[in-house]
């Protein structure tokens, strides 16, 4: 009974497990064509060579896959492309596809371009016109002028063969016939069977749009290769000057690639500079205005400067000839010159000495005390009375007071011995100098003093001086 039981429980556990993997590919296939898939329906002229299944890539990357290839009412191949990685989602009104050939054994795949580069800032071109009835509904419609198909090397060798020789030779004979009222269609034809010729259209459709800009140019061509025509001895000359040029610069190789390389160090270093001369700039740029605005004077100042130098000529002239004699001049004062070189750095010492002398009496105030020291003792030594301060001072009156057209001797300022100015004074009489003071005082003269014993005479005299004087 077990081993009916276990031979027949053998059999359902290999139904249950295809069961499994039926349900796995059905839940596989589900979310595989979920309504995220991204269909893109492109028409060739023609896919011989393509079958589903094979692979779709941009840049080289597989991004897809062929999902089927259909027959349009116009008798082109519409293959559908599966687009299954995420970020390649989005085809453009301007993407490009093209059938080219994987390997030598005649295996293809698609390439697509799904945008074409623009610049950056550029607004990019509008999505695919997604199929809303008929045919390919939900796919992306990528027309014919979008694809191509290469011309495989083995079918272009296969015209040297028979029977594809003789046949091309009658395609050839009546081409004329065939293609009669066909044009567009050979046209687009001949485009897609080289993409060359298609990216030539698109480069002389460019090329057409700047007609004017190039109409332009040639203009301005022509302006410019006018004065080259003018000095081509000179354009020659500097083609052979230029060629020696890189002949040397060639033969320094080694240093100015040294150069370059140390070049970036250069900028880096440079940067700090040219910062400081733009803040310089900036802050220069008032001053520079106002130069401008003093422009006109400045020019007026130059414009005046050539007569007053014409003037001056004479001036400088003669400052030379002066110049000749001044040379001999100091040439003859070099003498003192050195003498007073010499007194100078003797003087040295005292100067430091005075120097430190001044200063101290200036910051210590010694000009003002001694200014202090003169001013209370001349007000010390004066007099006041109910008039007011009066200055006492010794007037001197005698025989050497008044001017006179001889020398006396009495009145010279030498020393003598007493003996011989008291007999001098005796010699010349008291009365003449009694008068003398009398007169330089404006009174009267005195009356001849009595006859008194010896050297009496002079006491009086002085006595009568000395009262006269201080008031007595």
């Amino acid at each position: 009974m077990r081993r009916a039981l276990s031979s027949a429980a053998v059999p359902m556990a290999v139904v249950g497990a295809l069961i499994v993997i039926v349900l796995a590919v059905l839940v596989v296939t589900a979310s595989g064509s979920g309504g995220d898939a991204y269909r893109v329906r492109a028409i060739f002229m023609n896919a011989f060579s393509a079958v589903p299944g094979e692979d779709v890539k941009i840049a080289g990357v597989k991004v897809g896959k062929i999902d089927a290839i259909d027959l349009t009412k116009d008798h082109r191949a519409a293959v559908v492309l599966d687009i299954q990685r995420t970020g390649f989602k989005d085809f453009r009104e301007d993407a490009e596809c093209t059938i080219r050939p994987q390997s030598l054994i005649g295996e293809k795949f698609v390439e697509c371009v799904p945008t074409a580069p623009r610049p950056e800032g550029a607004q990019p071109a509008p999505p695919l016109r997604k199929i809303a009835s008929g045919p390919g509904k939900g796919q992306y419609l990528l027309p014919v002028d979008h694809t191509s198909q290469p011309v495989d090397i083995d079918l272009v060798n296969n015209i040297m063969r028979l029977p594809f020789r003789e046949r091309l030779s009658i395609i050839l004979n009546e081409l004329g016939t065939g293609v009669a009222g066909q044009g567009a269609a050979l046209r687009q034809a001949i485009r897609n069977a080289d993409p060359a010729l298609k990216e030539t259209d698109k480069a002389l459709a460019i090329l057409a749009g700047q007609n004017r800009v190039l109409s332009q140019l040639a203009v301005d061509s022509d302006k410019i290769m006018a004065p080259l025509a003018r000095e081509r001895r000179h354009v020659a000359g500097f083609i052979v000057n230029a060629n020696t040029t890189a002949e040397a610069t060639a033969e320094r190789s080694s240093a100015l690639s040294q150069d370059i390389a140390k070049f970036p160090e250069f900028l880096r270093q440079l940067k700090p500079t040219m910062a400081g001369l733009g803040a310089f700039a900036g802050q220069a740029t008032p001053v520079l205005t106002d130069l401008g605005k003093a422009a006109p004077n400045i020019n007026t100042f130059f414009e005046s400067l050539g007569p007053f130098s014409k003037e001056a000529v004479p001036a400088v002239d003669s400052l030379g000839n002066a110049l000749d004699v001044g040379r001999v001049a100091l040439v003859k004062s070099k003498p003192f010159i050195d003498q007073l070189n010499t007194f100078g750095m003797a003087a040295n010492p005292l100067s430091a000495n005075l120097d430190a002398f001044l200063t101290s009496t200036k910051s210590t105030g010694g000009i003002e005390r001694l200014m202090d020291f003169l001013f209370y003792s001349v007000a010390s030594i004066n007099g006041y009375d109910s008039d007011g301060h009066y200055l006492r001072a010794d007037l001197i009156v005698n025989l050497c007071s008044t001017y006179a057209l001889t020398n006396s001797i009495d009145c010279t300022a030498k020393f003598q011995q007493p003996a011989e100015g008291s007999a001098r004074a005796a010699s010349a009489g008291g009365a003449p100098r009694a008068e003398s003071i009398a007169k330089a005082l404006g009174s009267d003269p005195p009356a001849p003093p009595a006859a008194q014993p010896a050297g009496g005479g002079s006491a009086g005299a002085s006595q009568s001086l000395l009262d006269y004087l201080l008031g007595g």
